[in-house]
């Protein structure tokens, strides 16, 4: 394991990955099956990958170039468990956050999400299989979903981003933190599409497929006035990235008593017109 002074500037971790084959694998959710885990159907892999210390380049990686961003930002909500003053306050401050970073004209939050590696049942835990939120399919048809028919269609030339921000609740984030895929060294056919069932409709996602010129980073010990911003899908398909894969992962150095992580993401759509 590399170092610089006082920081790792990488190490090296495991990664599960989908295998590609000729069925489109799918995943019963939790909310189909009942229990704390989704069961795939889908042949998966574990690969070690090197994780560079994104804190080392922070400066200048981009959601455009590579797919996520960090910043520090402070909160004025103090309890983020407590979900009316997230959809107020808190909803406020990550739309103009968004806004100021990305030069959206518009942006709309449409949910948000906790997540803790604790066991706690009404929690989600971590994701822990390198994906992507959204496909070329359902980030068309999120958009349709938060806007509506008639308002989509009239916004149909307006280009649109869907960005997450996401944030530890306490910190600093010692177990489970995010790796991120440099979606610059994404190649599209890595992708896998994957069917996510659910009682009443199925969604989509992609998987990704192991591919050795994938760059991976993460960012050590988030602090709870840190965050990052993550491009899940992006209208423009003109050179900029677009999706941007990522999992939670095991770091090999987390002190055996290090706290459960716990986070928090706001998933939002960003306008520019």
């Amino acid at each position: 394991m590399q170092r610089t002074t006082g920081d790792r500037s990488s190490l090296t971790a495991t990664l599960t990955f989908l295998v590609r084959r000729d069925e489109k694998p799918y995943v019963h959710t939790e909310a189909l099956t009942g229990a704390s885990e989704p069961q795939y159907f889908a042949e998966q892999e574990v690969r070690e990958v090197t994780m560079h210390n994104g804190r080392l380049q922070s400066t200048r990686l981009s959601l455009d170039t590579h797919g996520f961003e960090l910043h520090g930002r402070e909160t004025a909500v103090d309890d983020l468990y407590d979900d009316a003053a997230v959809t107020t306050a808190y909803y406020a401050e990550v739309e103009t956050l968004i806004k100021e970073v990305t030069g959206a004209s518009r942006v709309v939050i449409f949910d948000h999400t906790r997540r803790s590696d604790a066991g706690q049942r009404d929690i989600r835990g971590p994701a822990n299989r390198v994906h992507n939120d959204y496909t070329e399919r359902s980030g068309r048809e999120r958009i349709r979903d938060v806007l509506g028919e008639e308002e989509a269609a009239r916004m149909g030339n307006v280009p649109v981003v869907q960005i997450n921000w996401w944030r530890p609740i306490r910190g600093p984030v010692k177990r489970s933190p995010l790796a991120l895929l440099d979606a610059s060294t994404l190649d599209h056919a890595d992708l896998v599409a994957t069917d996510l069932v659910y009682p009443d409709r199925i969604g989509e996602i992609y998987h990704l497929a192991y591919n050795p010129t994938q760059r991976w980073y993460y960012f050590p010990d988030l602090r709870r006035d840190e965050g990052l911003l993550i491009k899940g899908y992006d209208s423009r398909d003109d050179g900029r990235v677009r999706f941007t894969p990522h999992t939670a992962f095991q770091d090999p150095t987390t002190p055996l008593d290090a706290p459960p992580r716990e986070s928090i993401e706001v998933r939002t759509l960003a306008f520019f017109d």
